[in-house]
């Protein structure tokens, strides 16, 4: 399934205005791409007891797994333009490892709005598995 980056970046543009970020004031946005070209999206959603926050890409896988779906293309992930790109937290890049493939696409607008393309290997070159046990 072929999804246009630009898709994603507008569903996650969608989505980021639903973002709760009372405390931060930084709100972000995704969008998942799964195989069968079904997008799930999710907003970060803080809370006072700041552990308790939950990002806007886990939001999203955890919708999508909630739902059946385990086979994930891509991510785009959007905050705030002047912010510039938005690179998902190391707990974020965990679980992504965690769901999704080394090549598994991680889409970043810039402060222009280009789609910046990362692999998720690229990004946590070292990731966590139980398999290196």
């Amino acid at each position: 399934m072929d999804t246009p980056k630009s898709v994603l970046a507008e569903k996650a543009k969608e989505v980021l205005k639903k973002a709760y970020a009372p405390y931060s004031g930084f709100k972000v946005g995704a969008a998942l791409l799964c195989s069968d070209g079904s997008i799930y999206t999710g907003c970060n959603i803080e809370n006072a007891s700041y552990g308790a926050t939950i990002c806007a890409e886990r939001v999203a896988i955890s919708k999508a797994i909630s739902e059946g779906q385990r086979d994930f293309i891509a991510i785009c992930i959007v905050s705030d333009p002047q912010n510039g790109p938005c690179y998902p937290c190391g707990i974020c890049r965990q679980v992504l490892s965690e769901h999704c493939t080394d090549d598994f696409e991680i889409i970043l607008p810039d402060e222009m709005g280009a789609l910046n393309t990362f692999t998720l290997s690229s990004l946590l070159p070292f990731g966590f598995s139980n398999k290196n046990l």
